[in-house]
């Protein structure tokens, strides 16, 4: 069973954790959605190659920014309020929604899903097993 650190470790710390992880994530991910596109897009050659490198390196990297903002933010209110509950986690993804929706013209639902995504998943963690 794994210890709760979150009171020793610093919010750096736990954004470069989840920034390498969810990173690690967006590229896997990446590199298995680029393929398929290049092949609808009927790509081939070096045109190919490079389509899916930025396709990897952009998923990668939106992956790895929203883990920061959102751990950056979850990490930061929680310490702020002194309680660790599902609200640290439902503010901190809808700031995280907020920051990486803002570019979409529906950036308030962007946030709110977000949020209440970010929370079902806490529910999840949290949840004992039987």
């Amino acid at each position: 069973m794994e210890a709760d650190l979150s009171d020793s470790v610093p919010c750096s710390s736990i954004a470069v954790d989840s920034v390498l992880r969810m990173s690690s994530a967006g590229v896997i991910w990446g590199s298995c959605y680029a393929p398929f596109d290049t092949k609808k897009l009927g790509l081939s050659g070096s045109s190919r190659a490079s389509y899916i490198v930025k396709s990897v390196s952009k998923c990668g990297f939106s992956c790895g920014l929203f883990a920061a903002i959102f751990s950056f933010s979850h990490c930061g209110i929680q310490r702020y309020r002194r309680q660790k509950d599902w609200v640290n986690t439902l503010s901190a993804g809808v700031v995280a929604g907020a920051a990486f929706g803002a570019g979409t013209r529906n950036w308030k639902q962007v946030a709110a899903l977000t949020g209440l995504f970010c929370t079902f998943f806490q529910y999840a963690k949290d949840s004992k097993s039987v």
